[in-house]
């Protein structure tokens, strides 16, 4: 058995005020330490990408981490994703700027589709990135929420993703509310269910337990790259074990090479 594609491994960071956090279906945050200091050990390990999301952005209409992505500009060298309060195309710019490489935008896109094309247009689709928060709802059946998971929209998240990339979405940071910080693993049916319906890759996120999650949410979920926080954070496993064991499952991963 082997994968042709290329498979990302990325280390998520989830912030709130200047602390990285941790949850379980996106609640009950707890407090891991320094975002920087964590962002520079996953890319010290060997991660392909680190993607940034603000958790609270939401709630009070702006994103806060140019100053964060700022300083791990000068550090880091590999792509970074930043998302939460990103409601204009202002918004993104400012984040751009500060040394993003993509954004990720999920409550103000669902208010205002439009705005996918916009940033699709002004930057380019890849720089586009739609997170969805993923909660099933029935057999086969997910409806996307926001507000980092606190907020029903009443829309099903296959419909959605295949909207937004006829908009210009250019991947799909696809997170599983109902698995997220809980070690059980990648939801592979829904990751299965976005993955054969768009044409553009698919991040899974969302309770990586082992190393051996990845494998399967690769060959049966068709994801193209997945995101992981609590295996990293609480030292479960390296990139480095997770990379050596999807190697071994004849997935394609970027040969580590210390920077």
């Amino acid at each position: 058995m082997s994968n042709t594609r290329n498979v990302r491994l990325i280390a998520r960071l989830d912030i709130k005020g200047p602390n990285l956090i941790k949850g379980i279906h996106l609640e009950g945050l707890r407090v891991i330490g320094s975002p920087q200091e964590y962002a520079l050990k996953y890319y010290l390990q060997g991660a392909d990408e680190l993607i940034y999301m603000d958790c609270v952005a939401s709630l009070y209409g702006r994103n806060h981490l140019a100053d964060l992505i700022g300083l791990a500009a000068r550090d880091i060298f590999i792509p970074m994703t930043v998302g939460g309060g990103i409601r204009t195309v202002d918004d993104a710019t400012h984040v751009l700027r500060a040394g993003a490489d993509k954004v990720a935008v999920n409550t103000a896109a669902l208010a205002n589709p439009r705005l996918i094309s916009d940033i699709a247009k002004r930057f380019g689709s890849q720089c586009m990135v739609l997170s969805v928060e993923a909660k099933q709802v029935g057999p086969d059946r997910w409806e996307a929420y926001t507000d980092n998971g606190r907020e029903r929209t009443g829309k099903d998240v296959v419909d959605w993703v295949r909207e937004a990339v006829a908009l210009g979405a250019g991947e799909i940071l696809l997170t599983s509310i109902d698995r997220e910080g809980t070690r059980k693993g990648l939801d592979v049916a829904l990751t299965l269910a976005v993955s054969s319906t768009v044409s553009v890759p698919v991040i899974a996120s969302g309770g990586l337990g082992q190393p051996a999650d990845v494998v399967s949410v690769v060959f049966e979920g068709g994801a193209d790259a997945v995101a992981m926080a609590d295996i990293l954070h609480y030292n479960r496993a390296s990139l480095g074990d997770i990379r050596e064991t999807a190697h071994r499952a004849g997935i394609n991963v970027r040969k580590y090479a210390p920077p």
